[in-house]
């Protein structure tokens, strides 16, 4: 497969990532630090038009593909992983009611999503169930005229108490109690909606910039038409989305990954020690090595699935090997660029120790690497069971 970029590629892969060194990077410390959702950063990339790349024209997008969308995220999490996955879960639930939505939900919500204007969350992980989305509680009530009440919590959301926070599409129970095998249904709910509330954000390891927090539903009532799919279909939309996600978090953790090689090069070069600069030592070059070799295999298997899923495989095996191996590869490349920075490394004013911190979750969140293992496995062939 011929992974050379055309012209318009190699231009949007170069405008994003001037933009991104220039405006984002310089920033990435102080808004880790501070914990503080960026939002005039984030519009801003919406004035790039890096969340419109993957939607149609006629919600505003660029009518580009997911392999577009991954150069310009992996651009962006080069320059702060925080902000990329903030821009990467909007894209990822906006394309799941891009794709699945009704038209009335796609020319009402999406215009804002693809814009930058606004942001939006997918919830789907529960205090006590995460990859295994049939443990999820929160329950869906139908009403005689349609309506449904939703009653339960979220956690772990990405997007979703910010200032410019449009909506979340949460999955819910909504089979009977006592029916023999659970079905789910997705819905769209604005923020604002009554008995829709967001809880405290969590402090976090990492992604200290980006907006987490638990959402509660309690008799929270939404019409028939806030449904995303079908009634009873929304488990298969959600991981469909969840699918996206996944290749979206891969190209983040590239970006970090090849963030964390500049620097280490870069230290190798400068760094003074034992008579001139520590790159000469073999020890260092080795590690160096290491990790250029790492990130270029990340980004083969990480591109190789983003034009998989342009080309309309349904490959989940080249997704789940994208997501498992770019983010295990992200956290060991940043990990190896700590032990180049010495003591320095160790330090917060060190990106490094940053992007460690990061990337950390990437190995959990959309799918932990003990479930993409499984997948793998399962694609297989082999007798993978997941209960």
């Amino acid at each position: 497969m011929n992974f050379d970029l055309t012209a318009d590629q190699a231009a949007l892969q170069e405008r994003v990532h001037a933009f991104a060194q220039a405006e984002i990077a310089p920033r990435a410390e102080e808004l880790d630090r501070n914990g503080v959702f960026p939002t005039e950063l984030y519009q801003k990339l919406g004035e790039m038009g890096i969340q419109s790349i993957p939607f149609a024209e006629e919600y505003g997008g660029m009518g580009l593909g997911i392999f577009e969308a991954v150069l310009a995220l992996e651009q962006v999490a080069r320059a702060d992983q925080s902000l990329a996955v903030s821009a990467m879960v909007s894209m990822a639930t906006g394309l799941t009611v891009a794709r699945f939505g009704t038209e009335e939900q796609k020319s009402r919500w999406l215009p804002d999503i693809v814009s930058g204007k606004k942001t939006c969350a997918i919830a789907g992980t529960e205090p006590d169930a995460g990859s295994d989305t049939g443990g999820f509680k929160t329950l869906a009530t139908p009403g005689a005229d349609g309506s449904w009440k939703l009653q339960g919590e979220k956690a772990f959301i990405t997007n979703a108490g910010t200032d410019i926070s449009s909506f979340a599409i949460i999955l819910a129970v909504s089979s009977p109690r006592d029916a023999e095998s659970k079905k789910f249904t997705l819905f769209l709910v604005p923020n604002g909606t009554k008995g829709f509330t967001q809880g405290e954000k969590y402090r976090k390891l990492g992604w200290r910039s980006s907006d987490t927090r638990p959402l509660y539903l309690d008799a929270c009532e939404v019409p028939e038409t806030a449904i995303v799919g079908k009634p009873h279909g929304g488990r298969w939309v959600l991981h469909k989305g969840y699918q996206a996600a996944r290749l979206f978090l891969a190209a983040c953790s590239l970006g970090l990954a090849q963030a964390s090689l500049d620097h280490a090069i870069a230290y190798a070069k400068e760094r003074q020690a034992f008579g001139g600069p520590i790159g000469r030592l073999q020890l260092i070059q080795e590690m160096v090595a290491k990790m250029a070799l790492k990130v270029d295999s990340a980004r083969l298997v990480t591109y190789r699935a983003a034009c998989g899923v342009d080309q309309g495989k349904d490959d989940m095996m080249a997704l789940s090997m994208a997501k498992l191996h770019a983010t295990e590869t992200a956290s060991e490349v940043a990990n190896m660029a700590i032990q180049v920075h010495g003591g320095w490394g160790f330090m917060d004013d060190c990106p490094p120790s940053r992007y460690l911190r990061d990337n950390r979750v990437t190995t959990i969140g959309d799918g932990s690497s003990q479930i993409q293992t499984l997948l793998i496995a399962r694609e297989c062939g082999l007798d993978v069971r997941f209960s």
